[in-house]
This record gives structure tokens, C-alpha cells and sequence, in this order.
């Protein structure tokens, strides 16, 4: 009696440390919010993937595995940025506790993807 119980208690905390778990489609919104300043604290007109945006400022990004091009027609500052894509570490942990499934869902919905939470644009004074 007493193994089964430890048994049953075995399973239950198993199936509590896994649900608790989350993937990264649970987790992650299916944006990002990215803080994009000017290396002299210049406000620039900037386009992140052609959307318009203003720098400094917090801008919102849809994840993706693609890297973000960040472009200014400011002939004082670099006319591209590129901010790299990166496997976020919450998809790790997802194919540790769920597996396959977890993981692939992960990839489907783009959200495993992230980007530096700060960019700096180089301008000259």
C-alpha cells in the first residue's frame, strides 16, 4: 500500500512539474517590445521592417526568425541597424519538459524567437 502510494504521489508531482512548465507559445507574446536609442540621445525617424517609428523610444516587434532591419534616411546616422533574431532560452527548457510537441508548436508559431531587449543607433554629434 505504501508503494502505491508513493508511486501515485511520484506521477501526480511528474504531471504538476510538467504543466507548470510552460513553452515558449505560452509564455511568449507574439511580439516583443525593444527599447531602440540614438547613440547621441538625437530623436530620429527610423523603420523597423518599413514600419515607421520614432528613436529614441520602445518599439513593439512581431518575433520571427528573421533579423529586424532597423533603417534611418538621417545623413548623421547609420543608414541600417540590423538587430539580430536568437532562439529564446525558454525554448531549451521546452524541449527538456515537453518534448516534441512543445518544441514544434514553438517553431510553428514563431514565438521561440527573440531579440535583444535594447538597440542602439550610431549617429555622429
Amino acid at each position: 500500500m505504501h508503494k502505491l502510494r508513493s508511486l501515485q504521489y511520484t506521477i501526480v508531482m511528474a504531471l504538476i512539474i510538467v504543466v507548470s512548465t510552460g513553452c515558449a507559445s505560452i509564455i511568449n507574446e507574439k511580439t516583443q517590445k525593444i527599447n531602440v536609442g540614438t547613440s547621441t540621445g538625437e530623436s530620429v525617424n527610423v523603420a523597423i521592417d518599413g514600419i515607421p517609428f520614432q528613436a529614441p523610444g520602445i518599439a513593439t516587434v512581431t518575433r520571427s526568425k528573421a533579423d529586424k532591419i532597423i533603417t534611418t534616411s538621417n545623413p548623421k546616422c547609420s543608414s541600417t541597424t540590423i538587430l539580430p533574431s536568437k532562439v529564446d532560452n525558454v525554448f531549451w527548457i521546452n524541449i527538456l519538459s515537453g518534448g516534441a510537441f512543445g518544441s514544434t508548436t514553438d517553431y510553428g508559431t514563431e514565438k521561440m524567437w527573440q531579440y535583444e531587449v535594447s538597440t542602439v543607433i550610431t549617429c555622429k554629434s
